[in-house]
C-alpha cells in the first residue's frame, strides 16, 4: 500500500508549476533549467500555460481542468497573440488541441424523446391487391443490400412477401418473404435465383416496427438476414456463378408470379425507410443504420414516396419510430486543432479525438500568479494537513508536481482520497489551510476523471473498491464543503471558481460509476453531514420516484425532488430498458458563496412595487440526474426547497427557480440559469418549482426594499376585506331590492342589474385575491377574473351613460335593439379585451406578487385604455345632460316665474342636476385612478381601500335608497297591506295605487294626485304646490321631462323625478337614481 500512497502522492496536486521552479527570461517569459518543463506565458490578462507532453483531447481537456484553467480558444485576439508568442518561443509547429466554444464544455445529455417521423405505406387487410413498385431502373447486381422497417399486422398468419425483385428473364431473382410459426413468431426467409432458403431469422410478432436488413454477395455466395441491427441467419448459396439480372421490377407487399403482375402472397401492414445499396453491408453498417444514422456507403435507392408508384388501396401514413442515436453524442468528425497561422490569423482543422498532441491551458493571470504564490509557501512550510499526509505515506517531504497523465486507475485514486480521509480527521482541530482546499479540489476533479474498468472486468475486489472510492470521495467532498470553511473558500476564490467545482466532481464521479455501484443492489444511499447522495434503479412499471434531503430538527417542510410518473414511463416508453435515479442533496453550500457579490439577474417584480436590491442563494442545492443504459437523459423535474436565509430589516424576498449552468461562462465555472425552470407555487418558509430538465438546482432569492411595513401589509389586508366585504353588502342588498319589490322592468333597472352583478363579482374576486396569490396558477386565473369583470363594470358604467343620452338628448333606434347593443358593449367588450391582451402578452399579464395586472408593461393599458375611454365619453354624456337640463329649466322657470324669484329657482335647478354628478362620480371611476396607482405610496392605498369600499354603499343609496321608483314600489307594497287590512276588518275600500302613480316631492307638501301625463292640461297651480312638464320633441310620445316645485318659505326646492317605465325622464336629464 506503500508504494500505491507514493505514487498518489506524485500525483497529488499542490501546485500548477513543476517543483523545480521556473526562471525568468524576460518579463512574461517562463522556462525551466532541467526535466520536463511547463512553459508559460503571461499577457496583460491571462496565462498561458504549455505542458511538454500530448495527451488525447479528452485527457488534455481533464488535466486543464485540474488545473482551474481551460483549453485555449483562441476566439480573441489577445488568446491569439499569447498562444502564437508562446508556439514560437519554444520552436512548436506541430498542431495542438484547442477548444471548440460553439460545444458545451460539459457535453449535452442524450434527450428523452428519440422518436424521429417518417413517411410510410400502410398495405391494409381489407385488400389483396396493394403494391407499390419502386420508380428506377436497376443495374446488374454482383452484390446487394436492402434494409427496411416493418410493422407486421399480428392478425395476418399466411405467408407474406415483404418485397420481390424480378427481372425479364426470371422471376424469382431477389425476394424476402415471412410467414407466423406456431410460436406466433415471424419466421424469415430469403429466395435467391430462384432458391428457397430456409425459414430462420425471426422477430416477435408484437404490432411493433422492426428493422430488417438482407445482404448477399456473389464472389462468395455468402448472404445474411439481420433483424432490429443483430445477424439472425446467415449462410452460402449454392449457386452464386451469376450476378443478380437487371432492368428489373422491385415490388413491396406483393410476390411477382409474373414479371410485375400475379400476386398472390400480400403483405399486410406498414413499410418504411427502403433503402438498396449495390454492396454488401457489414454488421457495423447495420448496426448503425438500425439507430438511424446515416453510414458512409452511397445508397442506390433511398426512401421517398416520390419515387414509388402504389395501389389505390396503399395510403401513405406518417409514423413515429425510435432512433437510439438521435440523440446520442458521438465524435464522427473529429475534435479541434489548431493546424497553423496565415497572416497572423489562426488555421484550424478536426483530428482524431484520440490522437496525442500538444496542447494549451489559459487561466488568469491573477488566478496563475496566486497559485504560484500559494505554492511557494506549501514547498516552504508544509501545513499541518500536508505533514500527516506525508506521514502515512512515509515520506519525508511533499513532492510537489504534477503529471499531465493525472490518475491512472481507480484503485490509485481510492488509496489517495483514503489517505485524505485520515489526514483530514488528524487534523480536525487545526483545520484546513486555503492550500490544502486547493489541493483538495484538484484532487477531487482527478478521481471524478479515473476511467471505469470494464464491466466485464469487474471482480468482487474490484466493486469493493469501487464502494470505497465513492464514500471515501463524499466524505473529503462534505469537509471541503463544510460551512465552517466559509472564509476559506473567500480566500482561495481567486484560484478555485467556487463551491460548484466540488459538485461538478460529484456529479463526474457519481454519473461514471453508478454502473458499478449498481451492480449488486437497486438502492444505494450514501450520507454525510452536508452531503446525500441516492442512487435508485427503477423497474419498468415503477412509480415516480422522489428523493428528499435530511429531516431538520425543527421538522420543516424537507427539500425534495421528484421525477413524474408519466416521465418515467416515456423513457420506458422510448426503448430504454433500465433507468437509474442519481440524486444529490448539498445542504451547506448557500453560506459558501459571498453574500456581498450580488447576484446578476434580471428582478422578476417588474411591476414597479419594490425596488430591486439584489440577489442571493437562498437554499440548498439539490439534483438529479436520470441515467438511461448508461447515459444521461434529461426529462422535467419538480422540487421543493425551504428558504434557508432570513429576511433582514426592511425587506423582503422573492424566490426564483434556477439551476447552475457550467456552460456558462465557463471561464468562472458557470453560473445561475432559469431557463426551463417555472416557480409552481410559494408558500411560508418554502417554494414548489418545476423544470424541463435534470441538473443541480436552487432557489435564488430576490431582495427588495420593503415600500409597507409588515404593519401596514396585515392592516391593507384586513381593510380590504373589511371594505369589499361593505361594498358587497350594499351590492347585494340593492340587487335584491331590485328583484324583491316589484319594480316595473325597464332597459334602465336592466342596466342596473349588472352593473351590480359584475361589480359584485369583482368585489368578491377582490376578497380572495390574497389568498390566490400563494399559487401562480390560482394567481393568474383571478387577475383574469378580475380584469374581466372589473372591465365589465366599466362597460356598463359605460351603457349607463348611453342610456342617459339616449334618454335626454337623442333617441335614434328602438328600445329592444338599444338592450341588444348594451349586452354586446357590457359583456362581449370585456372579453374581447381580456382575451386578445391573454393572447398577446401572457407572459407580462400578471404582477409578480400579487393577483392584478402588471402595471410596468403595456398590459395595464388593457385596463387603464379602456376606463379612460369609458370616463371620457362618460363625462361628456353628463355635460350635454347638464347643458340641456339646465337650458330647459331656466327657459321654463321664466315662462312660469318671470318675477325676480326666478333666478333663485335657476339655481335650485342648477344645483339639482350637478349634485347627481357629484354622486356617480365614484362609480364613474375615481376609485380606479387610485387603484391603478396604488403600488406607489401606501397613502393611495389606503384611500383606494376606502373608495372602493364605498363603491358599493353609493351604488346602495342612489340606486335603492333615493330611487324614486324603489321607494314608490316600497309604498305601494305598503299600501296594498294597509289596504288587505282594511279588508279583513269588513271596511270597505275602492282605491289602490296605480301602477303610474306619480313620485313623491322631496318638498314638504304632498304630491299631485294628477299623473305626469295630464299635468299639461290641468289647471293653473296652487300656492302650495306646481307641477311643470316640458315637452321634449326628440323624445318619443310619451317621453316628457317633468320636475315638481314646492315653494318653502320663499324658496323653491326642486324635485327631479326619476324614469317612467314607458320611458319618461326627468327634467334635467338626469337619472333619478342618482339622487
Amino acid at each position: 500500500m506503500t508504494g500505491a500512497l507514493h505514487t498518489g502522492l506524485i500525483l497529488f496536486s499542490f501546485v500548477v508549476v513543476c517543483e523545480s521552479e521556473p526562471t525568468h527570461a524576460g518579463p512574461d517569459r517562463v522556462g525551466e533549467s532541467h526535466g520536463k518543463s511547463r512553459l508559460v506565458h503571461l499577457t496583460s490578462h491571462w496565462a498561458f500555460q504549455l505542458p511538454n507532453d500530448s495527451l488525447a483531447f479528452s485527457s488534455a481537456d481533464r488535466f486543464c481542468r485540474g488545473q482551474f484553467s481551460s483549453l485555449a480558444t483562441l476566439e480573441q485576439s489577445e488568446d491569439q497573440e499569447g498562444v502564437l508568442e508562446l508556439l514560437r518561443q519554444n520552436g512548436h509547429h506541430s498542431p495542438i488541441w484547442v477548444r471548440d466554444p460553439s460545444k458545451a464544455a460539459s457535453g449535452a445529455v442524450a434527450l428523452s424523446k428519440q422518436y424521429v417521423q417518417f413517411s410510410a405505406l400502410s398495405f391494409p387487410k381489407e385488400s389483396r391487391e396493394g403494391f407499390a413498385r419502386v420508380n428506377m431502373s436497376f443495374p446488374t447486381l454482383s452484390s446487394v443490400s436492402v434494409c427496411v422497417r416493418v410493422q407486421w399486422n399480428p392478425e395476418w398468419n399466411e405467408v407474406s412477401t415483404i418485397f420481390s425483385y424480378a427481372a425479364p428473364v426470371f422471376t424469382n431473382e431477389f425476394q424476402l418473404r415471412g410467414q407466423v410459426d406456431v410460436q406466433g413468431r415471424i419466421l424469415l426467409a430469403l429466395i435467391i435465383h430462384g432458391k428457397h432458403l430456409p425459414y430462420k431469422a425471426s422477430f416477435p410478432n408484437d404490432g411493433a416496427w422492426h428493422h430488417i436488413c438482407v445482404t448477399w454477395l456473389q464472389s462468395s455466395g455468402h448472404w445474411a438476414i439481420y433483424v432490429d441491427g443483430d445477424r439472425k441467419d446467415m449462410g452460402s448459396a449454392t449457386d452464386s456463378s451469376r450476378n443478380i439480372y437487371g432492368d428489373g421490377i422491385f415490388i413491396l407487399g406483393q410476390d411477382q408470379d409474373s414479371f410485375g403482375g400475379n400476386f398472390t402472397e400480400p403483405f399486410f401492414g406498414n413499410i418504411t425507410d427502403l433503402n438498396v445499396w449495390n454492396m454488401s453491408l457489414e454488421s457495423r453498417h447495420i448496426h448503425t443504420l438500425n439507430a438511424c444514422s446515416p453510414i458512409t456507403p452511397e445508397v442506390l435507392f433511398s426512401w421517398n414516396l416520390a419515387d414509388l408508384s402504389s395501389h389505390p388501396m396503399v395510403k401513405e401514413v406518417q409514423v413515429l419510430l425510435f432512433c437510439p442515436a438521435v440523440h446520442q453524442q458521438m465524435e464522427l468528425q473529429g475534435c479541434r486543432t489548431l493546424l497553423g497561422w496565415s497572416d497572423q490569423l489562426p488555421l484550424f482543422g478536426l483530428t482524431d479525438c484520440s490522437d496525442p498532441l500538444l496542447f494549451i491551458c489559459r487561466s488568469r493571470r491573477e488566478r496563475y500568479l496566486k497559485m504560484k504564490q500559494m505554492t511557494d509557501s506549501q514547498n516552504s512550510q508544509p501545513t499541518t494537513f500536508m505533514k500527516h499526509l506525508m506521514k502515512l505515506s512515509n515520506k519525508t517531504q511533499a513532492v510537489l508536481g504534477q503529471q499531465p497523465s493525472g490518475l491512472s486507475s481507480l484503485a490509485e485514486a481510492s488509496a489517495l482520497l483514503d489517505s485524505s480521509v485520515q489526514a483530514l480527521e488528524d487534523t480536525q482541530q487545526e483545520g484546513l489551510q486555503p492550500i490544502d482546499m486547493v489541493s483538495i479540489i484538484q484532487l477531487l476533479s482527478l478521481a471524478a476523471d479515473v476511467p471505469a474498468q470494464p464491466l466485464n472486468e469487474v471482480t468482487n475486489h474490484s466493486r469493493d473498491m469501487v464502494q470505497d472510492l465513492s464514500q471515501h470521495f463524499i466524505s473529503v467532498a462534505a469537509s471541503v464543503i463544510s460551512e465552517d470553511n466559509a472564509l476559506k473558500w473567500q480566500a482561495i476564490k481567486e484560484v478555485v471558481n467556487g463551491p460548484m467545482d466540488v459538485v461538478k466532481s460529484i456529479d463526474r464521479m457519481v454519473n461514471s460509476l453508478s454502473t458499478r455501484l449498481m451492480a449488486d443492489t437497486d438502492h444505494l444511499i450514501i450520507h454525510r453531514p452536508n452531503i446525500k447522495v441516492e442512487l435508485q434503479r427503477l423497474q419498468e412499471g415503477s412509480r415516480g420516484f422522489s428523493f428528499c434531503g435530511p429531516e431538520t430538527e425543527k421538522h420543516t417542510k424537507l427539500d425534495c425532488i421528484s421525477v413524474p410518473h408519466q416521465k418515467i414511463q416515456d423513457l420506458h416508453n422510448n426503448g430504454f430498458l433500465q433507468l437509474t435515479l442519481v440524486n444529490t442533496w448539498y445542504g451547506s453550500l448557500w453560506p459558501l458563496f459571498n453574500p456581498e457579490e450580488n447576484i446578476t439577474m434580471i428582478p422578476t417584480v417588474t411591476d414597479g412595487s419594490q425596488r430591486y436590491l439584489g440577489t442571493v442563494l437562498g437554499s440548498s442545492v439539490i439534483s438529479t440526474t436520470v441515467m438511461g443504459d448508461n447515459q444521461p437523459v434529461s426529462t422535467a423535474v419538480r422540487f421543493q426547497l425551504q428558504h434557508r436565509v432570513q429576511n433582514p430589516t426592511g425587506t423582503v424576498y422573492d424566490p426564483v427557480c434556477a439551476f447552475w449552468d457550467f456552460d456558462l461562462t465557463p471561464e468562472a465555472g458557470g453560473w445561475w440559469n432559469t431557463k426551463g425552470c417555472d416557480v409552481v407555487s410559494k408558500h411560508y418558509g418554502y417554494t414548489v418549482c418545476s423544470c424541463n430538465h435534470t441538473t443541480n438546482f436552487a432557489l435564488l432569492l430576490q431582495v427588495y426594499e420593503a415600500q409597507r411595513s409588515p404593519e401596514n401589509e396585515k392592516a391593507l389586508q384586513v381593510l380590504t376585506f373589511i371594505g369589499c366585504g361593505v361594498s358587497l353588502c350594499g351590492l347585494l342588498f340593492t340587487f335584491i331590492l331590485f328583484i324583491t319589490v316589484g319594480i316595473p322592468k325597464s332597459d334602465r333597472t336592466t342596466v342596473h342589474k349588472n352593473l351590480i352583478v359584475a361589480l359584485g363579482i369583482a368585489e368578491l374576486l377582490l376578497m380572495c385575491s390574497d389568498w390566490a396569490s400563494a399559487n401562480e396558477a390560482a394567481c393568474f386565473v383571478v387577475t383574469a377574473l378580475l380584469h374581466l369583470f372589473f372591465m365589465a363594470s366599466f362597460s356598463w358604467m359605460l351603457v349607463e351613460g348611453l342610456l342617459l343620452w339616449s334618454k335626454v338628448v337623442s333617441v335614434n333606434i328602438s328600445e329592444d335593439r338599444r338592450m341588444k347593443l348594451y349586452y354586446i358593449i357590457g359583456w362581449g367588450l370585456p372579453v374581447l379585451i381580456v382575451g386578445v391582451t391573454l393572447t398577446v402578452s401572457v407572459d407580462e399579464y400578471k404582477a409578480d406578487d400579487h393577483c392584478w395586472l402588471n402595471v410596468k408593461t403595456d398590459t395595464i393599458w388593457a385596463f387603464v385604455g379602456p376606463v379612460i375611454f369609458v370616463l371620457a365619453v362618460n363625462i361628456v354624456v353628463l355635460c350635454r345632460v347638464v347643458m340641456v337640463t339646465v337650458s330647459s329649466a331656466r327657459r321654463r322657470a321664466k315662462m312660469l316665474s318671470p318675477s325676480s324669484a326666478s333666478k333663485m329657482q335657476t339655481f335650485d335647478l342648477t344645483w339639482a342636476v350637478t349634485r347627481p354628478v357629484l354622486i356617480l362620480l365614484p362609480v364613474l371611476g375615481v376609485t380606479w385612478l387610485c387603484g391603478v396607482l396604488v403600488h406607489l405610496s401606501v397613502v393611495v392605498a389606503y384611500i383606494f381601500i376606502a373608495l372602493n369600499a364605498l363603491q358599493g354603499l353609493y351604488i346602495f343609496f342612489v340606486y335603492a335608497v333615493y330611487n324614486s321608483e324603489v321607494r314608490n314600489a316600497i309604498k305601494r307594497i305598503k299600501e296594498k297591506r294597509k289596504a288587505l287590512s282594511f279588508t279583513n276588518c269588513s271596511q270597505p275600500t275602492s282605491f289602490l295605487p296605480c301602477q303610474r302613480a306619480p313620485v313623491t316631492s322631496w318638498g314638504r307638501s304632498p304630491p299631485t294626485p294628477s299623473s305626469p301625463e295630464t299635468s299639461e292640461t290641468s289647471g293653473p297651480p296652487s300656492s302650495t304646490y306646481t307641477s311643470l312638464v316640458i315637452k321634449n320633441e326628440s323624445f318619443i310620445k310619451e317621453s316628457f321631462v317633468s320636475f315638481s316645485i314646492t315653494p318653502t318659505s320663499g324658496n323653491q326646492v326642486v324635485q327631479l323625478t326619476g324614469f317612467k317605465p314607458s320611458g319618461c325622464y326627468t327634467a334635467n336629464g338626469v337619472d333619478p337614481d342618482t339622487q
